[in-house]
């Protein structure tokens, strides 16, 4: 068996650095999938932003921020608690809302993966 030039070494290394960093992004995704698939329909908390709660349940964030009366804007991280201080309105008005479209929209969009579960009876 021949020694590795400096060229092999640095391919060798270029070859090990680019598996690192897909097997670093696969597993990311891999997590990011298996994080969204235990929180589907997740009970709504006001931890929660309005594009949580829209990811969970699989409806458009534009629906939910209509149904609460604010403008939708990118990257509003705000939770649900902060949003509901801001309207001087309780936090559970606000929750009830989000639930109420959720259900008027699910009436003509089920979500994707089967009959909608409305988190199994949690959905309060």
């Amino acid at each position: 068996m021949r020694k590795l030039g400096r060229r092999e070494w640095l391919l060798l290394l270029l070859l090990m650095g680019t598996l690192a960093v897909t097997s670093l992004l696969a597993a990311r995704a891999f997590r990011r999938a298996a994080y969204w698939h235990e929180h589907r329909d997740e009970r709504i908390r006001p931890w929660m932003s309005v594009g949580y709660v829209a990811h969970s349940y699989h409806v458009p964030p534009p629906v939910l921020h209509q149904a609460i009366g604010i403008e939708p804007t990118l990257h509003d991280r705000r939770p649900l608690k902060e949003i509901a201080a801001q309207q001087h309105r309780h936090v559970d008005v606000l929750i009830s809302e989000l639930q109420q479209a959720i259900i008027e929209f699910r009436k003509s969009h089920p979500p994707p993966g089967g009959p909608p579960s409305l988190n199994g009876g949690n959905f309060r």
